[in-house]
């Protein structure tokens, strides 16, 4: 039985392990200092425009200036990992039930699009209809490292084997390597996951600010963080410790929970602040105002704009 050993990059590096370590040193601080600079994220693709997840959508996203383009994992009954947002297929598919309960071949047979142009008229498109379910390794042997990924893992608990089997098609791509990647979630356990897998892989915690059940005010909905009148810079810290960066929401029901106060602190503890999910102009501006340092948005020509 042979036993791989991983070595963190800094230490493979001290070690003298080798001229291809020292590029993906510099391919990584590339990335690094690239995040420092502001992000454009397509959220599910130019999904405003185009069906969430499909081709047409990324290709869009792409010619419209995103920096990163955005996924969503879930896996198949077969082990697959696929780009879907939900964790059923009822939305955006013509299917239904969960995706974990569903073959590859099943999920592929579906048509992923045609709900788009039903929603959204004014922007539908006949050759959005039919359009497949897609699965990582179809986006990454389309794209290559042409691209920069901002992908999103779902509950560990819903799928234990996800984070492995990402890190590993991650790895096996060279998509570490080379810089092409930042891994988001709410689940602090699923980053911390990947975190133990692949140390190199900048993470983001998403968080969720929303009107406590009883009243007190607000509260963050896997607990990760207090309040934002009472985040902490210890709070911050803790997430420093294995993440570069928070994705918090802006808005609750039309109410602002976070404040340029907040994204002033974050950067304070070094953390990146890439909120979500901004399509109104003047919203993007008024972040742009606070600072932060990158958005998600389902409008990337939009924000490309104000950015230029």
């Amino acid at each position: 039985m042979t036993i791989a050993i991983r070595l963190p990059l800094a230490t493979a590096l001290a070690l003298g392990l080798a001229a291809p370590l020292a590029a993906q040193a510099d391919a990584l601080q590339q990335q690094l200092d690239d995040l420092q600079d502001f992000q454009i994220i397509a959220h599910r693709g130019a999904s405003g425009h185009a069906p969430e997840h499909t081709w047409p959508a990324y290709q869009q996203a792409r010619e419209m200036g995103a920096d990163y383009l955005e996924l969503d994992l879930h896996m198949s009954a077969d082990g697959e990992l696929m780009v879907i947002h939900d964790d059923t297929l009822d939305r955006t598919t013509d299917g239904s039930g969960p995706v974990k309960d569903h073959s590859l071949a099943e999920l592929k047979a579906l048509d992923a699009g045609s709900w788009f142009n039903a929603a959204h008229p004014e922007r539908a498109d006949d050759a959005y209809a039919g359009a497949e379910l897609l699965t990582l390794d179809e986006v990454i042997d389309r794209y290559g490292s042409d691209v920069r990924y901002y992908i999103e893992t779902k509950s560990p608990e819903r799928y234990p084997e996800l984070q492995r089997a990402l890190v590993e098609t991650l790895e096996a791509e060279g998509l570490v390597a080379s810089g092409s990647v930042v891994i988001q979630s709410f689940s602090q356990d699923s980053l911390e996951q990947v975190h133990a897998l692949n140390a190199d892989i900048p993470l983001v915690q998403l968080v969720w600010y929303s009107p406590a059940e009883d009243g007190s005010g607000l509260t963050e909905w896997t607990g990760v963080t207090p309040p934002p009148a009472e985040i902490s810079d210890a709070d911050f810290q803790a997430i420093a410790d294995y993440a570069v960066g928070i994705g918090p929401n802006v808005v609750y029901d039309g109410e602002d929970v976070i404040d340029a106060g907040f994204v002033e602190q974050a950067h304070d503890n070094g953390l990146l602040v890439h909120p979500y999910t901004i399509n109104d102009p003047e919203q993007m501006q008024r972040l742009l105002d606070w600072g932060v340092d990158g958005m998600f948005t389902n409008f990337p020509d939009r924000l490309s704009g104000l950015v230029e």
